[in-house]
């Protein structure tokens, strides 16, 4: 391994960002993807980028599907979720997804809502979303959910999403909802980008109660990433 990819594998390690080696076993050229960007000897293409940012959020090792010869090493943190609004949903999504393994992070300026007294042993932000993501980048091992159903506070957060390689990006809310959710967003230049958005949130498995509905979430939310976005 070059010294300057070691160097930077272990900055990224060290701040608890994950990231992923590329080799190639022919004459062992690397690639590094630290969360954010590339750096390397290796001309990957972006089909293989998003091949190797889906093993990472998975914590999945091994020979990298469609490019013969090309060995992805993940080193992963334990997977985030970020839930934006300590709502009801988020009241049962946070201790269920802690269970299932996830770093759980809740982030609500509302301090009457984002108490330790509704989350208990949670990690709260009681910042505006644009602003706790600035100092929380989302890596390709995290996942955001937006439960506020008020633009002032998911639409910061899904624009900074969208600019992350976030693995799962979802929003609460019904069709009609998500769709002025895509007018505004498309108009403020990310036309190109809204189809990562999982709206309405969570898989379809026909329950309406809040408990419900965080199961829902939580179950896309490990399907996407196991499966990639296609289930």
């Amino acid at each position: 391994m070059k010294w300057a990819l070691y160097e930077r594998l272990q900055a990224a390690t060290s701040a608890g960002i994950s990231a992923a080696m590329v080799t190639r076993l022919a004459d062992g050229a690397q690639s590094l993807f630290d969360g954010e960007r590339w750096q390397g000897a290796l001309d990957i293409p972006e089909e293989q980028r998003a091949a190797v940012r889906r093993m990472l959020a998975a914590d999945k090792s091994g020979v990298l599907a469609g490019a013969e010869g090309l060995f992805v090493r993940s080193y992963a943190r334990a997977p985030r979720l970020v839930v934006v609004g300590a709502a009801h949903i988020s009241q049962f999504l946070a201790p269920m997804a802690t269970l299932a393994g996830f770093e759980v992070i809740v982030i609500d300026p509302r301090r009457a809502f984002a108490s330790a007294e509704r989350f208990p042993g949670v990690k709260l932000i009681d910042a505006w979303p644009d602003k706790a993501l600035e100092q929380l980048p989302l890596d390709a091992t995290s996942a955001l959910v937006t439960l506020t159903h008020d633009p002032k506070l998911d639409d910061p957060a899904l624009i900074a999403a969208l600019a992350s390689p976030a693995f799962y990006i979802g929003a609460l809310g019904s069709t009609r909802t998500h769709a002025k959710r895509v007018a505004r967003l498309t108009e403020a230049g990310l036309g190109d980008k809204v189809a990562r958005i999982h709206a309405p949130v969570g898989l379809d498995l026909g329950g309406r109660a809040p408990s419900e509905i965080a199961v829902s979430i939580l179950a896309e939310v490990i399907q996407v990433r196991y499966r990639g976005e296609a289930g």
